[in-house]
């Protein structure tokens, strides 16, 4: 799957994926989303992003997570 809209580059946000043309990481996105946010507050929060951008950091994210290899972490509740 091809995302035009994200971008990685070292040289921005240590390499993050952002969102094209800004510092706006995938990250980010998610976090306001997960914090109660929703996509109207992240175009008002910042109105040089659009809807489609947010909907494409969401995907990718998505892509990214369906590849995810998980690994169980066991911890001893005891120690």
């Amino acid at each position: 799957m091809k995302f035009e809209r994200i971008s990685i580059d070292p040289k921005i946000m240590v390499g993050k994926p952002c969102i094209k043309g800004t510092r706006i990481t995938v990250e980010l996105i998610l976090e306001k989303l997960g914090g109660g946010g929703d996509i109207e507050y992240l175009l008002d929060a910042y109105p040089h992003i659009t809807r489609e951008d947010i909907l494409e950091a969401i995907n990718y994210a998505n892509a990214i997570l369906k590849n995810e290899d998980i690994e169980e972490v066991l911890v001893n509740v005891n120690s």
